[in-house]
C-alpha cells in the first residue's frame, strides 16, 4: 500500500478519544487516528472482530497504541499486530501520541522507534526533576 500510515488506539472505555482531543488542540486536525473503545458490555470475540476489521484496512507502517499492558486491549492488539506485521505499543500517553501525530503531520511517515522512546521518556517525577535541575544550576 502507498497510503500514509495511521494510528489505531485501543483503550478501555474510550479514554483515548479525550487524549486525541488534547493532541488536536496542539496540532490541529489529526484524521489519521482512530480509536476502538473496549466497553463493559462487549465480549472478547466482539471486540476482536471490530479491531480486526479496522486492522485489515490499515496501511503499511501503521501503529497500534494501547492503554494497559496485559489487558484485553493489548492482548487483542498483540495478536492482530503479529498477524498483520504492525508495531504495537502499550502504555499510551500524551507525549507518545503527540510524537506519532507530529511525525505524520509534518513528515508524512512514522518512525516507530521515536514514538516508543517518546512514550518511555514521558513519565517524570516533577518535583525531583525540578530539584535536580535547580541543584545543577547552583553548582
Amino acid at each position: 500500500m502507498d497510503a500514509k500510515p495511521k494510528i489505531l488506539l485501543l483503550t478501555h472505555g474510550g479514554w483515548g478519544i479525550s487524549l486525541l482531543k488534547g493532541v488536536s488542540m496542539i496540532l490541529g486536525k489529526v484524521d489519521f487516528v482512530s480509536e476502538i473503545a473496549l466497553l463493559p458490555e462487549m465480549t472478547l470475540s466482539e471486540y476482536m472482530g471490530l479491531v480486526k476489521a479496522e486492522v485489515e484496512k490499515l496501511p503499511e507502517g501503521s501503529v497500534i497504541m494501547t492503554d494497559v499492558f496485559g489487558g484485553t486491549t493489548t492482548n487483542v492488539a498483540a495478536k492482530l499486530g503479529s498477524e498483520y506485521n504492525l508495531k504495537v505499543y502499550s502504555g499510551l500517553n500524551a507525549p507518545m501520541l503527540l510524537e506519532a501525530c507530529s511525525q505524520l503531520t509534518f513528515d508524512g511517515e512514522l518512525e516507530a522507534q521515536r514514538v516508543y522512546e517518546a512514550g518511555c521518556e514521558a513519565v517524570k517525577d516533577v518535583i525531583e526533576d525540578v530539584r535536580k535541575a535547580i541543584a545543577g544550576k547552583e553548582n
